[in-house]
């Protein structure tokens, strides 16, 4: 076993398996820039050793895969005027990239909370796994944000209005609401994942991805559906519409538990984040591929970080922690056509660009 420890950051041989070990476990593996470039170089490493058959990516700790980004400093740079967003999700964003098209099996063990960037290292991959631990969300509406590293592709797949529904809300999915929300293809009992990651590091060099996923299938339950996909027709009559506007309205029409709930959740989200939000998400599912998805979600994720929303969104949430953001404009009918375009317009040189 040869071992490369870097800080953040495990990456080791073990077998045939390149592991690759976010190891943050007090901050529940919050990916910072740097950790994103020693991925980067394992990835490269891995991919250039033949007897590498396969990645396993894993978290620390029994807390989760990756709570998400490292907020707090891209908060202190977006008050500072500073450039960390546009070097950190230019780089992010073309890793995610790298993964869904990574030429060997790419299996991510999505064990308690999966948020955020943890889901771009995760949800691209291409044999997913989660447990029945399994906290998996794309909150970022509640900070002024919008589901990105490829999240508005994603969600854009989902049945239905399930990823509208996901989006919007911030809701957790279980595991197997997970798998029915295309973001994973198996669940594998926490009690089980030693053995089966004891056989990944055993196949051979050169190893078919139907052969792992045929691996797994052996370790699964076998569950696809969890407790939202019951409520998938709601969600569809619901959350089948163009404008906010007219999901706000529905779901008063509605009034159902339901959906008295879900207008409460939506009522605490950022006005802005949720247009911007709806607007990616539809615009996502004409789109041919993941970076065409990501190319829309660098620029709006530039226009973000210069916004009063993400400031004030993540000082309520994770700063002050006081839970009661002050948002600009405060209601869905002040968003505006023209505060809209900036998110969705061209770049020029900073657009971004895969290897």
């Amino acid at each position: 076993m040869n071992s490369v420890e870097e800080g953040d950051l495990v990456a080791r041989v073990e077998g045939a398996a390149g592991v690759i070990r976010l190891n943050r476990p007090k901050a529940i593996n919050a990916v910072t820039l740097e950790m994103f470039r020693d991925i980067d170089k394992a990835l490269d490493r891995f991919e250039a050793d033949p007897a590498v058959a396969l990645i396993v990516l894993e978290g620390a700790g029994e807390r989760g895969l990756c709570a998400g980004g490292d907020i707090r400093t891209l908060w202190e740079s977006s008050k500072a005027n500073g450039d960390l967003g546009k070097i950190l999700w230019r780089e992010e964003y073309i890793l995610n990239a790298r993964i869904k098209k990574f030429p060997k099996p790419y299996i991510a063990f999505m064990d308690g909370i999966v948020m955020g960037g943890g889901v771009g290292l995760s949800a691209h991959a291409s044999h997913r796994i989660v447990t029945d631990r399994t906290k998996l969300a794309m909150p970022e509406v509640g900070l002024g944000f919008f589901p990105d590293v490829g999240g508005t592709y994603l969600l854009s797949r989902s049945p239905g209005e399930v990823g509208t529904y996901f989006g919007l809300t911030g809701q957790t999915m279980n595991g197997p609401d997970a798998i029915h929300a295309k973001f994973a293809d198996a669940v594998v009992l926490v009690a089980k994942w030693p053995e089966l990651r004891e056989a990944l590091t055993k196949v051979r060099p050169g190893v078919s991805a139907a052969d792992v996923g045929k691996l797994i299938n052996g370790f699964a339950t076998g569950e696809i559906a969890g407790p939202v996909a019951a409520k998938e027709p709601a969600i569809d009559a619901l959350f089948g519409f163009d404008r906010m506007e007219d999901i706000f309205a529905a779901l008063k029409r509605d009034g159902s538990e339901f959906a008295l709930a879900t207008l409460k959740t939506l009522n605490e989200k950022s006005p802005r984040g949720m247009v911007v939000t709806l607007k990616l998400l539809r615009l996502a599912r004409t789109a041919s591929s993941l970076e065409e998805c990501l190319v829309r979600e660098y620029r709006a994720a530039l226009e973000v970080f210069r916004s009063d929303d993400f400031r004030e969104g993540v000082r309520a949430a994770v700063i002050d922690k006081d839970r009661n953001p002050v948002w600009s404009p405060p209601r869905i009918e002040d968003v505006t056509p023209e505060m809209l375009a900036p998110y969705l317009a061209g770049i020029g040189a900073d657009e971004l660009k895969f290897n």
